[in-house]
């Protein structure tokens, strides 16, 4: 489980056997877990985070989404 990024409480991440999937990100904090899609950026799943706590997390994911497609492309590559 690769770490991309850790923001604050955030850890951004994805699994190692993930590559049958199109480029998303894993993102904990808490005991909350959420996954976005990265092209474009959508929420694919939630477990736990607030409302708020999604558009805090995607406006990150707005901001990293290139350090975070490149760690996906060369991971996966």
């Amino acid at each position: 489980m690769p770490v991309i990024l850790r923001v604050g409480p955030y850890r951004f991440f994805f699994y190692s056997n993930e590559s049958n999937e199109p480029p998303h990100i894993h993102v904990r904090a808490a005991g909350n877990e959420a996954k976005f899609w990265l092209v474009p950026i959508e929420l694919a799943a939630n477990h736990g985070f607030s409302n708020p706590e999604l558009n805090s997390v995607a406006k990150l994911i707005q901001e990293y989404q290139p350090t975070f497609l490149q760690a996906w492309n060369d991971y996966f590559a």
